[in-house]
């Protein structure tokens, strides 16, 4: 399995890059947000990378983050998506944004990106939703911070998955006034629930 691509950038096209590592040229495919963390031609750069084997070719995909790669695997896992719908998804925001998105079951975040119907955009919070909050709160679950105020208690965790998806923590409290939950991933899902109807107003 290809884990990474590290060389001399040989071409920068809007849906692809080849890069030479040690004489061999690996094209792999890429969102826009990944082509914006790309050097110009000439210089050097290292993607993350994903292989996925077809009868008749050995499609190589690129991310500039694992956090990307781990979300294109989490989009292709949904019926109905694959791989080039996957890359029009991460080409439509930064990986947080669409990590908030799913996490505050915002289907029409995913309903504008070409290929995805609205059936399609919902099974992809059904099936992510409790996943991708989950992963945000176990994010920084190792950090100094988390374990000096103590990791057992929920609106703690809330905390800290909202600051690992980007939020100062001002705004954090106060996305989590008034979010209610019994576990830190339905504290979570509350507060951006919120924060999704307050930017909508």
């Amino acid at each position: 399995m290809i884990a990474s691509v590290s060389g001399e950038v040989l071409v920068r096209r809007a849906d692809h890059v080849v890069i030479d590592a040690h004489g061999v040229g690996y094209s792999l495919a890429v969102s826009a947000e990944t082509l914006k963390g790309v050097p110009a031609v000439g210089k050097r750069a290292t993607l993350h990378a994903h292989l996925i084997p077809r009868d008749d070719a050995l499609n190589l995909y690129g991310f500039c983050s694992e956090e990307e790669r781990d979300l294109f695997l989490l989009l292709t896992s949904i019926s109905g998506v694959g791989p080039k719908v996957a890359l029009a998804a991460l080409s439509s925001g930064s990986t947080r944004e669409l990590l908030r998105a799913i996490a505050a079951g915002d289907a029409k975040r995913f309903q504008a990106v070409p290929g995805i119907g609205k059936r399609t955009a919902e099974r992809i919070i059904v099936e992510l939703r409790e996943k991708v909050a989950g992963q945000l709160v176990e994010g920084d679950a190792d950090g100094a911070e988390i374990s000096v105020r103590g990791p057992e208690d929920p609106r703690t965790l809330a905390r800290d998955g909202l600051l690992n998806l980007g939020y100062t923590p001002a705004e954090a409290e106060r996305l989590l006034q008034g979010a209610e939950g019994e576990s830190a991933e339905e504290i979570v899902q509350a507060a951006l629930r919120g924060a999704a109807g307050v930017s909508a107003q």
